[in-house]
């Protein structure tokens, strides 16, 4: 196919898309947050909605927009594709620089041409620099003075977590080790291989985040699904869409909740121990259907997915149907309108964000590319009350898009030592910091 010729298919597409997309305002993204959304009917369209903010970066001087009461700066800027954090315990900062890794099943045919342009466009089609990066800001400024490359050669990493002197990484086809040095600026140890995690040539949900168990013996790990809704057959979403349960000193891992779409954020809730994950919905039911949402992860639990959505409700599109599934779904607790890609999340910690901020939950929002008009791209937090979401979601930090561009868009959220939030911006390529005025 010659360049001309992609360039006048996309151009047609395009237009489509906009008559397709201009026909009825859809109803505000917020009908589908809070513990029960509304639902509205499925939409079935010839060419599915796509509306993507074409990915700039920030210019000279610019930044977000923090909440009332808030302020934000660049805590470490420069960076390649930062996608998540980690904080260690003496206030150094772990940010994995990663993308894709090669998936030559992914998205084959003409709507995989196409979509692979569209992520393009909206900043996800850089290279992965399969780098964890070490952060250090040595004189107490919120700016990091030091950088160095902590691990490379890795293979699409994102989650970490340190066990006593042990670092694990999730690689996307795998959880490997690292012997950790406090004093040390880079690890040059070879990897120690953890286990395995499902990857392949389609592996169309890469990321593979871990959190440890609060007494260091167990990691749990996310996995996404092969697909949108098990298109590609269910033998390629064999242990996917998925929350591993993995034993450290053994290795042995075992499925511990299921029908989860594309989990990402994990985090315990420190009012009751409980392990809550952020996950992504299915596409191509419309601008409102399916929320994303953040939930508690229960032990043998199955969540829906390919076959429900929020509970029960079935997405006929799915074959075969499956109604002892759907029979065993349980809701999630609390939704984050649709199409918001909700990725990080974290519990407040403590006031030093100011007491409106003390108890609840923030939500990295990486923003959607298929919604008119647009929503996520920014950083909320929900309060909770004796550790469950009571109220309506706040707005943190804001302001990634102008008109048709996105500056940035939210990844990960997490806490420096200090108390301060930090946020990954995987197109701005920072990591903003934001404390009280």
């Amino acid at each position: 196919m010659t360049k001309r010729l992609h360039r006048y298919i996309a151009s047609t597409v395009s237009i489509c898309i906009l008559v397709a997309c201009s026909s009825a305002q859809p109803a505000p993204v917020s009908i589908g947050y809070g513990a029960t959304p509304v639902l509205p009917k499925p939409e079935s369209k010839l060419i599915p909605t796509v509306n993507v903010a074409d990915a700039k970066g920030w210019p000279a001087g610019q930044t977000p927009i923090a909440a009332t009461g808030l302020t934000v700066n660049a805590f470490a800027s420069g960076l390649d594709h930062p996608r998540w954090l980690y904080v260690l315990p003496n206030g150094d900062v772990l940010v994995a620089e990663s993308n894709a890794p090669k998936r030559p099943d992914d998205g084959n045919g003409i709507k995989g041409f196409f979509m692979k342009r569209y992520m393009e466009k909206a900043g996800a089609g850089v290279p992965s620099a399969n780098r964890i990066s070490l952060l250090r800001d040595t004189n107490g400024d919120g700016i990091a003075d030091e950088k160095t490359a902590y691990l490379t050669g890795l293979h699409s990493p994102f989650g970490m977590a340190l066990v006593d002197d042990t670092l694990f990484v999730a690689n996307t086809d795998g959880i490997v080790s690292f012997p950790y040095n406090s004093a040390a600026k880079q690890i040059t140890a070879n990897a120690t291989p953890i286990t395995d995690l499902p990857a392949g040539d389609i592996n169309h949900h890469w990321t593979k985040n871990i959190i440890a168990s609060p007494d260091g013996k167990k990691l749990y790990a996310t996995v996404g699904s092969n697909s949108n809704i098990a298109e590609n057959g269910l033998a390629a979403e064999q242990g996917r869409a998925a929350i591993w349960e993995v034993d450290i000193a053994t290795g042995y891992k075992r499925l511990f909740a299921a029908g989860l779409r594309n989990p990402n954020g994990l985090a315990w809730n420190p009012d009751n121990g409980e392990l809550w994950t952020a996950v992504n919905e299915r596409d191509e039911l419309g601008d409102n259907l399916v929320p994303d949402y953040v939930t508690t992860v229960k032990d043998g639990a199955f969540y829906g997915w390919p076959w429900s959505y929020y509970g029960q409700t079935v997405d006929t599109r799915v074959t075969p149907a499956n109604p002892q599934m759907v029979a065993r779904a349980i809701s999630p607790d609390y939704a984050l309108g649709s199409h918001t890609a909700s990725l990080g999340i974290a519990f407040a910690e403590d006031e030093t964000l100011g007491a409106d901020y003390s108890n609840g939950l923030f939500v990295g929002q990486h923003g959607s590319w298929n919604r008119k008009p647009r929503s996520g791209y920014k950083v909320i937090f929900i309060p909770f009350t004796a550790g469950s979401p009571s109220g309506e979601p706040v707005d943190i930090l804001s302001g990634f898009v102008a008109g048709d561009t996105a500056m940035g868009r939210p990844v990960d959220v997490g806490f420096a030592k200090d108390g301060a939030l930090l946020v990954t911006d995987d197109v701005g390529n920072i990591i903003w910091r934001v404390t009280a005025k």
